[in-house]
């Protein structure tokens, strides 16, 4: 039976359907058989993962009972449309409507060592149904100071489903996404939301950068696009896969993940955000009346030795 685990956030915008994508693909590469549903109307995973926009049956289909699970499968992913929405829609009259994704994965888990669900970015029907499916629960958050509320209200959604409807559901932990550890407000709400949820928070972040959306354009995971981006996830993988009981997977993931060279800068999280640099204190232009000497006059030495940048300051400015 497989390990069932929905990843959810309260609002868009927190990189959850990035992390879905290429956890499913380290948690692949570990040699787990891993199948991806996408349970967002948008179908932004079923994008990421190169899926035909046309393809059918879909995650919608399966809901409403027009087909099963396994006959809406695609290279081991159950896509979504706009057509989701409307199923949703149609769930929200029945009876049991909570139940529906748990019943109709049941069949599929048999052929599978995960499931992971990517939830839509709000706290509705289709994430409640996610929950109710799951043994454990993913939560994202933005490198955000106010992300704490988003994380708070997902924990009581977690809650309500596992007091209710499902009391074997686990919460997995807190992933800390779009992140730029340089900074002082990512670093000061990455320790607030270390405070409130203590050891549930992951220790590896990933890091903010435009090569997410540039590898999701081309459909490709970011290991192949940029493995030194994929490095994050490799980390974060082989942190779920530890926290999960899957030693031997997560030892193969720790393989793969290349040793900082000894030389190397620091990482991201440790280096201190650069102080601001003083403006610089121009001159006054000297009358036109007065003779220049041969030589450049120390005025105009010393702005231009104040004009340039630190070192480290334009080291920081080109990453």
């Amino acid at each position: 039976m497989a390990l069932t685990i929905s990843v959810l956030s309260q609002k868009g915008g927190t990189g959850k359907t990035t992390a879905v994508r290429h956890i499913v693909e380290a948690f692949r590469m570990s040699g787990l058989r891993v199948l991806a549903i996408d349970l967002d109307p948008q179908g932004n995973l079923s994008d990421y993962f190169d899926i035909d926009p046309e393809a059918d049956p879909t995650i919608g289909d399966v809901l409403t009972g027009r087909c099963t699970a396994a006959e809406a499968i695609h290279d081991s992913v159950i896509p979504a449309n706009l057509s989701l929405a409307e199923a949703e829609i149609t769930l929200a009259g029945r009876i049991g409507r909570e139940l529906t994704l748990r019943k109709a994965i049941a069949e599929v888990r048999e052929d599978y060592d995960v499931v992971v669900i990517d939830c839509p970015p709000a706290l509705g029907l289709l994430t409640v149904n996610a929950l109710v499916a799951a043994d454990q629960a993913l939560l994202s958050s933005e490198a955000q100071y106010f992300a704490l509320q988003g994380v708070e209200q997902a924990l009581e959604v977690i809650e309500l489903a596992r007091d209710t409807l499902n009391p074997e559901l686990q919460w997995l932990g807190v992933l800390f996404n779009i992140s730029d550890m340089r900074t002082v407000h990512s670093r000061e709400a990455y320790e607030a939301l270390g405070e409130h949820v203590g050891d549930r928070l992951l220790a590896h972040t990933v890091r903010q950068s435009i090569a997410y959306a540039e590898s999701a354009e081309r459909a490709v995971p970011i290991f192949e696009y940029r493995p030194d981006l994929g490095v994050d996830y490799l980390l974060v993988a082989e942190e779920l896969l530890t926290r999960l009981g899957l030693s031997e997977q997560a030892a193969r993931i720790a393989a793969m993940i290349p040793a900082p060279a000894e030389d190397a800068e620091p990482p991201a999280a440790s280096m201190p955000e650069p102080p601001a640099e003083p403006a610089p204190e121009v001159p006054a232009e000297p009358a036109p009346e007065t003779p220049r000497e041969p030589e450049a006059p120390a005025a105009v030495n010393g702005h231009a030795a104040t004009a340039a940048p630190a070192e480290g300051a334009f080291r920081f400015r080109a990453r």
